[in-house]
């Protein structure tokens, strides 16, 4: 495990054409499977000639919204960009579609009769409102993760998705990732065994502050940046990247890496579709005034009630070891490593029971590394959206991803051990935490 899990950092990512996925994963099936992923939405209809290119508007063109707005224009073409700030949204004109309609207000993106589907490229704070109101358009969404800010915003859009019947995917690509699906359908078919044990590392949480009050920039409406949260003085370390470091807007690496390395544990042994019963963390808040409001310092364990235990650490080699009585293996964006992996050479796995995700219809051209993997993703939401099944990161399985990521992190901010009921979606016994389960948001932009 310590050599597994030593700071040796990332293996170059190799060349991994998407048209070729299926191929590399053909000797991999999922035993002992949940019930299956094939179930379709309600129906809904998707565009008026499935044969036109989709019609897309992309909300929130920073660095990632950008990505999956260039992904996206494999299957589409950008009819509409917005974002708060000017200068952000015509750079993304220009370079996405010239022509395209500007706004910096995504109410009147998503009411434009030219959108078809939206891209959610924002901050976190606002992934769980502009998804529930888009799907409420009529309007079919690819969302970064993590999927919410609260455990309640969940709730809210798993509702919504259902009542809509609107196809929505959620950016939690490395499901599309070759490796981490491998792994996943290897520990499905029982190659490790019983899981004993799952330590997901993350990374640290960065650290800093107090920050300086700066003016507002010229060109970006902050009000509207804020959105839910509360009403504060402009300090540039508040946006871009670095807000991923306050709880106002999101929830630091637990948030972030955990919604992706986490959701592969979960999805590995079948538990993305319920929740923990015993969540225990370490780690102080640093109290900085006008700074950075993460602990720096953390770990988490989440106990549930099959007996399997997630070790969450924000230190040593960034990915997933799986600990079984057959064996371990450990994963991340480079490797995928351990003797049962070494195995599959001479005792491949038969590919008929291969069905970990019933649904893996789509083509692309030749991609390579993360970017390869988003395009996975992007293609299996366009199948989706034309099909009207289940995306591969469904609503409903990301709402429990992000569920318990967000139970750490309460965790952690209320210095306790806490215990909760998945299928109620209560905590045990501990009225003040359940008051967490939401937040006060500002008139105007709540999440309902």
């Amino acid at each position: 495990m310590e050599e597994l899990l030593s700071e040796r950092g990332f293996l170059n990512m190799h060349r991994f054409p998407r048209r070729r996925l299926l191929t590399q994963l053909a000797a991999i099936p999922a035993a002992g499977l949940l019930p299956s992923f094939a179930s379709s939405v309600a129906a809904a209809p998707a565009v008026k000639s499935p044969n036109e290119r989709w019609r897309i508007g992309a909300i929130g063109m920073r660095y990632q919204g950008s990505v999956i707005t260039r992904e996206a224009t494999a299957f589409g073409d950008v009819h509409a960009i917005c974002d708060a700030d000017r200068s952000i949204r015509e750079q993304a004109r220009a370079s996405f579609n010239s022509a395209a309609a500007i706004c910096e207000d995504y109410r009147d993106l998503i009411a434009r009769d030219d959108v078809d589907v939206v891209l959610i490229g924002a901050p976190d704070h606002w992934h769980a409102k502009m998804a529930i109101d888009a799907c409420r358009a009529g309007k079919d969404v690819y969302v970064e993760k993590p999927l919410t800010l609260t455990i309640d915003e969940g709730k809210v859009l798993r509702r919504v998705v259902a009542e809509t019947g609107r196809v929505v995917q959620v950016g939690t690509w490395q499901r599309d990732d070759h490796r981490f699906r491998r792994a996943a359908e290897m520990i499905r078919a029982g190659r490790l065994g019983a899981i004993r044990k799952v330590t997901v590392v993350l990374g640290k949480n960065e650290a800093g502050g107090p920050f300086p009050v700066m003016p507002v920039p010229k060109t970006l409406n902050w009000n509207r940046w804020l959105g839910q949260a509360p009403a504060t003085e402009y300090i540039p370390e508040r946006c871009h990247y670095n807000f991923r470091y306050w709880f106002e807007y999101a929830g630091g690496e637990m948030t972030d890496t955990g919604a992706h390395h986490l959701d592969i544990a979960l999805w590995a042994l079948g538990l993305d579709e319920t929740g923990p019963v015993e969540i225990a963390t370490e780690g102080a808040l640093p109290g900085i005034g006008a700074g950075y409001n993460v602990p720096k310092d953390f770990s988490a364990r989440l106990k549930y009630a099959s007996g399997v235990e997630f070790e969450i650490l924000d230190t040593g080699r960034s990915g997933i070891l799986f600990e079984g009585e057959l064996g371990r293996i450990f994963v991340n964006r480079g490797t995928l490593a351990g003797a049962p992996v070494d195995e599959l050479k001479f005792k491949p796995l038969p590919r008929e029971v291969f069905r970990l995700y019933a649904h893996d219809n789509h083509s692309r051209p030749e991609r390579a590394g993360k970017i390869e993997a988003i395009s996975n993703h992007m293609g299996n939401f366009y199948d989706c959206v034309k099909s009207r099944q289940t995306p591969i990161s469904s609503v409903a399985s990301q709402h429990r991803v992000a569920t318990a990521c967000h139970l750490a992190n309460l965790s952690l901010r209320l210095g306790r051990n806490l215990r909760w009921n998945p299928e109620a979606e209560q905590f045990v016994g501990d009225p003040e935490a359940d008051t967490h389960l939401r937040r006060e948001q500002r008139p105007g932009f709540e999440v309902a």
